[in-house]
């Protein structure tokens, strides 16, 4: 057969070939797949890990390391319940909206919904219950209101789940306040499957709670992981010739072979995705289903539902019915989603799309599908690794880079590791497989790296912000301050000099930084009267302490100038989305003739009114976000009750982004609304404009 040849910039190359798909596997494979199946039940035995934790507790603060699905919730589950029996509350706090919802409903069915609340923002349920679910920046701003009025947090027992968050550049700052802030009298208990220094954590929080913080580190996952190669033909490979017996793991030859292959086979032409449908025959046909693939991107997400072809339609008469059955159900909760046009792949294919593109309450149901065993495949970006709980038989990783928002960078082991922590379930599956797709973007060798090495490490992410300045002055003088600023874990790490070198780039090993910059932002804020000559918050400072958001001086400024609308709640939604958002808009797309003149006005007014502080605060080193008028004409229409497919036309943005844009000017509005003293007028404006922008298909319905 002739060969086909074409173009590129340094000359000609030959074109990828690309084999027919045939399920195939090495005989290696034989007994490896042959221990596929569901273990044997038999009455729950917490393992030693457990024990130990549950131990510690009761004396002493606790960080718990040990994969996922190990079993880490039990441990706060039996800490709870001992709290309970002495008549205690307990605060627990999760880095995300939807990780509390799952544990509000477990929590609620183990001690009761009488005895269990919920606060994340969105939700405000039996607030005074003894044991309360929430976020962190809940729990965060709980503790700013105790200090301020002398008292103790309202808890005996505070969890902090998925701990690793400590060190997220966005949030990190929030976890480390709580750690400092919170009373030592408070035993506090950490879960995490993803921590490389637990030893310096703990040894920190030793330090500044003046008591132990006892370790507990489980390496062995509960169900083993065994990694899988696939070859383009169709054929599966092992990664390893010997894993566990040897210190290091050999790649199998077959796979090397592949990899020294100049003119190896290709799963797919330059650009393409792989053939999704033909790799899940091959999975399906081993009994690997069902398999969480990981893509770059949500358009690849959405994308591949369509590579799944007739061969994959679900043929098993019994779990279709049950699939429709439970559609049905859930759609019946959320009427909006029964129009999603990935409907269809999902009912007939059991497939499903899982990014954060996506609605709430349709990433809710595909979990719910796939924890149930209803669904082969779920399509999803590497974010559905952190906090998500819907573990599988096998997760399938096409790329070993991950884009950060700014660039394609290479998996670490932390990434990697919450990746491979989704396969093997729990009582349903004696192993577990990560099956890796060669491509231009797949390096074998950091997957075969990544494999068996350690977790990173978590560093400091503390930065100081005017928020936090804000509401520490309303309880603290600066010299207390500084002592808690140098009760910062940067400032711990750099002082060993073994970990000196890797902290936060903002410190330079500087341990004054944080007190430096500190006493930046109070000297701004001398200067706009927001405290006083003697460190006291003046009135102004007191309500502005107030605005818990991400630009408090921006909106604190445009309430003294009072260029707010008060009477016009839909109209003021709009405005303080300016605020909130997040990314870059492309404000030539708006069409400021579809847009009210009065509302254009407003905008106009406000960005004309506060450009002169805007200014000065980026003079003086200030980050100041732009105020775009696309989310203001957005958030407009939804509060004016346009439907949302129109709003979703004028934002251009995604349905996940828009509900994300809908509800994060909710929470900024709870936040204006709780200034009823001074701003009685916006205050009861934004209550107003709450209930008008939160509602379907933003908010989920809870049964």
């Amino acid at each position: 057969m002739r060969k086909k040849y074409y173009r590129r910039k340094h000359g000609f190359k030959k074109k990828p070939v690309l084999l027919k798909i045939r399920p195939g596997a090495d005989k290696k494979l034989k007994s490896v797949f042959a221990s596929i199946g569901v273990p044997e039940k038999k009455p729950f035995t917490p393992d030693p890990f457990q024990i130990e934790a549950l131990s510690a507790i009761q004396k002493s603060d606790c960080l718990v390391t040990a994969p996922t699905g190990a079993g880490k919730t039990w441990i706060a589950e039996k800490a709870t319940e001992k709290i309970l029996e002495k008549g205690g509350k307990i605060w627990y706090a999760t880095p995300l909206k939807a990780l509390s919802n799952a544990i509000y409903l477990s929590f609620s069915e183990i001690f009761g919904k009488d005895r269990t609340g919920i606060l994340t923002g969105d939700r405000k349920e039996n607030p005074d219950a003894p044991v309360i679910i929430g976020t962190t920046e809940i729990l965060r701003n709980q503790l700013y209101d105790a200090m301020h009025h002398g008292e103790d947090l309202d808890a005996d027992f505070v969890v902090l789940d998925e701990a690793h968050f400590l060190g997220d550049e966005d949030r990190g700052v929030v976890w480390e306040e709580i750690m400092i802030y919170l009373p030592s009298r408070i035993p506090m208990l950490m879960l995490s499957a993803t921590i490389g220094n637990s030893g310096h954590i703990a040894k920190w929080l030793s330090s500044i709670r003046g008591k132990e913080c006892i370790t507990v580190n489980e390496t062995k996952r509960p169900v083993p992981l065994y990694p899988l190669f696939f070859h383009p033909s169709g054929t599966l490979y092992p990664v390893f010739s010997r894993l566990g017996k040897s210190k290091k793991n050999i790649i199998y030859k077959k796979v090397v072979s592949y990899m020294q292959n100049k003119h190896a086979p290709r799963l797919a032409a330059p650009r393409k995705l792989p053939p999704m449908g033909d790799i899940i025959r091959v999975l399906k046909k081993y009994k690997l289903l069902p398999a969480i693939f990981f893509l770059k991107s949500r358009a690849d997400c959405d994308s591949t539902l369509d590579l799944c072809t007739e061969e994959n339609l679900l043929n098993n008469p019994e779990k279709k019915e049950r699939l429709r059955n439970r559609i049905a159900e859930l759609v019946t909760q959320n009427p909006h989603i029964s129009k999603h046009k990935q409907l269809w792949h999902m009912e007939h294919l059991a497939v499903g799309s899982h990014h954060s593109g996506q609605l709430p309450a349709w990433k809710l149901m595909v979990e719910t599908l796939m924890k149930e065993g209803l669904l082969d495949a779920v399509f999803a970006t590497s974010t559905v690794a952190a906090g998500v709980n819907f573990p599988a038989r096998t997760v399938v990783l096409i790329n070993s880079d991950r884009y950060n928002g700014a660039e394609f960078v290479p998996l670490n082991a932390t990434e990697f590791h919450q990746m491979t922590g989704r396969c093997g379930r729990r009582g349903m599956d004696n192993i577990g497989f990560a099956v890796t797709l060669p491509g231009k973007f797949m390096d074998m060798r950091l997957i075969s790296k990544l494999m068996t090495a350690q977790p990173a490490e978590v560093q400091s992410q503390i930065k100081i912000n005017f928020s936090m300045v804000l509401n520490l002055l309303l309880s603290h003088s600066p010299q207390q301050i500084e002592d808690l600023l140098e009760k910062s874990f940067a400032s711990y790490l750099l002082e060993k000099t073994s970990v000196k070198k890797k902290q936060h780039k903002f410190f330079q090993d500087d341990r004054r930084y944080l007190w430096r910059d500190f006493q930046q932002h109070l000297s701004f804020l001398k200067k706009h009267r927001y405290v006083s000559e003697n460190n006291e918050l003046t009135d102004d400072g007191t309500w502005a302490s107030r605005l818990r958001i991400d630009q408090p001086l921006m909106v604190g400024e445009g309430f003294r100038l009072g260029i707010f609308p008060e009477s016009d709640p839909a109209m003021l939604a709009a405005i303080i989305a300016a605020f909130v958002n997040e990314k870059e808009s492309d404000d030539e797309k708006v069409s400021r003739e579809m847009i009210p003149k009065n509302l254009l006005t407003v905008y106009l007014n406000i960005k004309k009114q506060l450009h002169p502080f805007a200014q000065e605060m980026i003079s003086e080193g200030f980050s100041v976000r732009p105020l775009y008028l696309n989310p203001v004409a957005t958030i407009y229409a939804w509060a004016d009750g346009k439907p949302w497919e129109n709003v979703l036309m004028i934002s251009g943005l995604a349905e996940g982004d828009l509900a994300r844009l809908v509800m994060r000017t909710a929470d900024n509005l709870r936040h204006i609304k709780n200034l009823t003293k001074v701003f009685p007028k916006v205050a009861e404006a934004s209550l107003t404009a709450i209930d008008l922008i939160m509602r379907e298909p933003v908010i989920e319905i809870y049964e």
